[in-house]
Formats: structure tokens, sequence, C-alpha cells
């Protein structure tokens, strides 16, 4: 199964390569729009046809709840929660070809990685610089340049209809960062507003709602490697689609204290409503055993 994947990436990835090149040596903002949208529909085949090996070749058991009536040209801001690599595999099978390709908020650092940072690039992923507190207080001067940062990634999709995935947490959860970090939770580690809020006051105006993803491995989170070598995995994607409130899309989060507070505030409501879902759905898996 990992061949066929790797195989099937290879096979897009050539012309992916080759449109990737015609955008970066004519950038005519005419040529542009023309080459990322043939780009998206190359994205999503590559993910339709992984997704395909899969059904075929893995033992998943896939449910869903909650992705009915969403619109391929709309604009939406996703939010997940982040356990394995596994997960996007688990958002492109229930929101692929429902809404625009799904645009990954990566780390800048990912630009430069070989090969795929430039096919990372020519898709449009939203790429984040972000500063330790420790740095910015060694260099003040570099304050707001992370969301600066943010805020153009996000400008670009203003005119085309977009669906921008942020795994707020920052990075994959485990017991261990967990507790390290005092998390109030019991499956989730504490979401990042900035990033999202970033988003959200630079084009919420034009998002049709935020699709709160909340993704659960009930048989405990699935490995990709082990997927490939044959385990059996439960996959339960429940998803909550929440109104775009005005508050939400007119602050400034680096310098009004008291809507960047309000953010976090929300967010973390959310999250606690996520952390019960998650014990709902694996409690409910206990009771069926």
């Amino acid at each position: 199964m990992f061949g066929a994947i790797a195989l099937n990436t290879l096979f897009w990835f050539v012309p992916l390569f080759a449109l990737a090149l015609v955008k970066l040596l004519l950038p005519l903002a005419a040529v542009r729009r023309i080459v990322t949208h043939r780009l998206m529909v190359i994205g999503r085949n590559w993910a339709a046809v992984n997704l395909a090996v899969l059904e075929r070749f893995a033992s998943i058991d896939w449910r869903g709840e909650g992705f009915d009536g969403l619109r391929y040209d709309g604009w939406y801001l996703v939010v997940a929660n982040h356990q394995s690599w596994v997960d996007i595999f688990v958002l492109y099978r229930f929101l692929n070809k429902r809404i625009p390709f799904l645009k990954f908020f990566m780390k800048q650092q990912l630009m430069w990685f070989p090969i795929m940072g430039f096919a990372w690039w020519a898709m449009d992923m939203p790429f984040m610089k972000r500063y330790s507190a420790a740095y910015l207080a060694r260099n003040p001067h570099l304050k707001g340049r992370d969301f600066e940062t943010t805020r153009r990634a996000c400008r670009k999709f203003r005119n085309t209809p977009t669906a921008v995935i942020n795994f707020v947490e920052g990075t994959r959860f485990s017991r261990e960062k967990r507790d390290r970090h005092a998390a109030p939770y019991r499956h989730l580690l504490r979401p990042r507003a900035g990033g999202f809020a970033v988003a959200m006051s630079s084009m919420g105006d034009l998002f049709d709602a935020v699709l709160d993803v909340t993704i659960v491995y009930p048989e405990g989170i699935a490995k990709f490697w082990d997927m490939c070598c044959g385990r059996h995995v439960t996959v339960r994607a429940l998803l909550r689609t929440r109104p775009v409130e005005t508050w939400l899309t007119e602050g400034d989060y680096e310098n009004d204290r008291a809507w960047r507070r309000r953010v976090q505030s929300w967010l973390g409501g959310i999250w606690q409503e996520k952390d019960d879902l998650i014990q709902r759905t694996l409690d409910d898996r206990g009771s069926d055993d």
C-alpha cells in the first residue's frame, strides 16, 4: 500500500512540478490564477487516488457525522485536533471535493524542505513564522513579524474560494505534552489562538463558517506505518459547523488585549466541548464492546 501511495505521489508530482515552474518563472496575476487552479485539480486528484488505495488495501472503519450541506464554492476555516499524520488522510476522506482543496498552515521552515517545499509553495500553502518569547526578548524589533507573515499568506486567498485548515494545538497530542504544559483537557493540548485569530481578522468576512472537526481513534491513535502494514484502524470524524460571529473578524490580536483574551476564551470553550465529545465517543465504543 505504501508503494502505491508513493507511486501516486510521483505520478502527480511531475505535472505539479512543471506547473510550479511556470508559476515561478511567469509571475503574472492572470497566469498564476490559471496555474493555481490546475494545481488544485492535481491536489484533489492526488488525494482522491490515495483514498482509493486506502479503501482498497487498508483495513479502516471510517465513520463521519455532520459533513452534509458543505459547499465546494465556499470559504471555510477548518480547525481540528491533531494526533497523527493519519489525521490528514481523515480530513481529506471527509472533506475532499466537498469544500475547496485544503490549505494547511505550515511552519515556514518547511518551505525549504527539498522538492516538497517547492510544491507546497506552488499550491499556496500558508506558511507561518513563529518566534519564541525568549527570541523576541532578544530581538524586540521582530515583534509582530510572525503575525504579518500569516496575514500576508491569508490575503492571497481573498480572490478564490478557499478552505484553510489550522491544527490550533500546534503539534501532535501526547499525554507527556499534555502533562508538561498542564493542559486542562483529557485528550487535547491547549489551543494556540494566534494563527486562528490572524486568519479570522485577515479574511474572516469571507468565511461562510468555521468547520470544527473532532478526530477520534477509539482503538488507539492510528500510526500511518501501522496502517500500511495492515493494522485495523477505527476512525470517527465529527463535524460541528460554527457560524462566524462578527466580533471574531474585527479585532487586533497583537494590540487589543481584551479581544485577544476573548478569542482565547472562546477557543478554549470549543476545546472543552471537543474534549467532552472525544470522551463520550470513547465511552460509547466501550459500551458497544
